[in-house]
C-alpha cells in the first residue's frame, strides 16, 4: 500500500454569504474580536473581498480550490472555517465532527460530499461522530486534531471543544496514535485553554511550528516534542505573541507540480522572525494573504479556511 501523503493539492473552501462574529464560540475563543466601526454589511464585504483574494492566490500557485457557497439560512456565521466539521481521507472515508456551538452544527452539509462525489472524488464511507454532541463531547476536526498522517499519529490539545476519549475514538477508527496534553495561554494574567489545537501547532511534510511554551505541563511537552523528533520533523517553535498574531494556523499544501508552500495569513508571516522564515523556505515556498476582518471577528485563521481533500478520484 502507498504510503499515506502529508499534503494535497486539493481544498474545499466555503464562500461567506453572512460572515459575523459568534457570540456561542467567543466564550472560549479568547482571539475573536469586535469591530465596533464598521457595519454589518461592510464586515461581510470585507470577509468577502479577503476570502476572494485569498482564493486567487492558492489557484494562482497551481492549488485546485473548490468554492461552495454558504447558505443565509440557517445562520452559521464560522462556515468560513470548514476543516472542523468535515475531513476527507485518502481511503475515501468522510469524517463528520461534534462541535461545542450549536450555530456550528449548522455548517455540516452533505450537499458538500455530494458535490465532490459527482466531481469524481471516492466516497466510500461518512463516519459520523455527531453522536457524541449527546454527551458533550466534542471533537471540531483538524482544528481539534493535527494529523501526521505519514507517521499515523494523532496532536490534540484537550480543551471544551476537543475531549480525550473523542481523541482516542478518532485515533482508533483510524489506526493512529494520539498525543493529548494541554496548551495554554495567558487571558487577562489568567492561563486558559487554547481553544483549537491548530492555533500553536502545525504538521507539515518534513517540519512542525509549534508553540512549545503553551505547553505548561514539562512532561507533556517533552512527549510531544519527542514525537515530533521521532517522526523525522524538524521542530520550528514560535511564541505565545506569535500565536496571537496566527503563526501556528498555517497548511502545508503541494500544487501538480510537486512543488510544496505554507499558507498562512499576511499577519502570521509579519510576526515570523527572518531565521523562521528562512527555516521554512529551506523547505517550501510561503504564501500569504491579508485576512484581517476574518481573523478579528472569527479568531480563526487561514488554516481553517481550508479543508483538505485527500479523497482518491474515481475517473
Amino acid at each position: 500500500m502507498a504510503k499515506t501523503a502529508q499534503v494535497t493539492s486539493t481544498i474545499l473552501m466555503i464562500r461567506p454569504v453572512a460572515f459575523r462574529m459568534n457570540e456561542q464560540t467567543a466564550v472560549n475563543n479568547y482571539y475573536q474580536q469586535k469591530i465596533t466601526d464598521l457595519t454589518a454589511e461592510e464586515k461581510q464585504a470585507k470577509a468577502l473581498q479577503e476570502f476572494d483574494e485569498f482564493v486567487h492566490k492558492l489557484r494562482s500557485i497551481g492549488i485546485e480550490v473548490i468554492v461552495v457557497n454558504d447558505t443565509l439560512q440557517p445562520s452559521s456565521p464560522d462556515s468560513i472555517f470548514p476543516n472542523n466539521w468535515v475531513s476527507f481521507h485518502d481511503d475515501g472515508r468522510v469524517v463528520l465532527y461534534p462541535m461545542f456551538a450549536v450555530n456550528r452544527r449548522y455548517e455540516r452539509r452533505m450537499d458538500i460530499i455530494d458535490l465532490l462525489s459527482e466531481r469524481g472524488f471516492e466516497v466510500n464511507n461518512v463516519v459520523d461522530l455527531t453522536e457524541m454532541e449527546r454527551k458533550d463531547v466534542f471533537l471540531e476536526g483538524t482544528g481539534s486534531l493535527i494529523l501526521d498522517r505519514q507517521n499515523k499519529i494523532t496532536y490534540a490539545a484537550i480543551s471544551d471543544r476537543t475531549h480525550k476519549e473523542a481523541v482516542e475514538d478518532f485515533s482508533n477508527r483510524f489506526d493512529y496514535k494520539p498525543i493529548v496534553f494541554h496548551a495554554n495561554q495567558t487571558v487577562d494574567g489568567e492561563r486558559l485553554p487554547i481553544y483549537h489545537t491548530n492555533v500553536m501547532m502545525s504538521i507539515a511534510e518534513h517540519f512542525a511550528i509549534i508553540c512549545s511554551d503553551s505547553i505548561d505541563n514539562p512532561e507533556e511537552r517533552q512527549k510531544t516534542l519527542k514525537a515530533i523528533t521521532e517522526s523525522g520533523k524538524e521542530v520550528i517553535d514560535i511564541t505565545e505573541d506569535q500565536v496571537s498574531n496566527f503563526a501556528g494556523n498555517m497548511l502545508q499544501v503541494q500544487n501538480a507540480n510537486h512543488e510544496n508552500y505554507l499558507v498562512m495569513s499576511t499577519s502570521a508571516f509579519k510576526c515570523l522572525t527572518e531565521e523562521q522564515k528562512g527555516r521554512i523556505e529551506s523547505y517550501c515556498k510561503i504564501l500569504h494573504s491579508e485576512i484581517d476582518t476574518i481573523e478579528t471577528l472569527g479568531g480563526g485563521s487561514a488554516r481553517c479556511m481550508m479543508a483538505e481533500v485527500f479523497l482518491p478520484k474515481k475517473f
